[in-house]
């Protein structure tokens, strides 16, 4: 099962490096900072950028997994992490990590 057909645990555990190194490579985009994953999506206009945020709201309300977002004119930055996992990366950082490159593929490609 792919990670964008999964869905996120309640209780989620720290991934070690072992666990993460390859799951991190089936979301290139992402980087791994200290204790979460964060990658900046870019966009046309403001506008646009919105209508990914709503989009990703969705996702995220679904899988009750919530990232830091810090939103711009032209690109959003999404940083996940789980609490309670001790502020570490868990599955369900990659789980939703792989949602919103799905999301944004779907927006922007054409």
């Amino acid at each position: 099962m792919s990670l964008r057909e999964r869905h996120c645990t309640h209780g989620a555990a720290a991934l070690d490096p072992a666990e993460l190194a390859p799951l991190l490579a089936q979301v290139p985009q992402w980087r791994l900072e200290e204790k979460h994953i964060a990658r900046c999506y870019a966009f046309k206009d403001y506008h646009e950028t919105i209508e990914f945020v709503n989009a990703l709201a969705w996702m995220i309300h679904a899988e009750n997994h919530h990232p830091e977002l810090t939103v711009r004119y032209r690109h959003c930055v999404v940083t996940y992490t789980t609490h309670s996992a001790g502020h570490a990366v868990s599955l369900n950082d990659i789980i939703c990590a792989a949602k919103a490159d799905a999301i944004y593929e779907e927006r922007t490609s054409a």
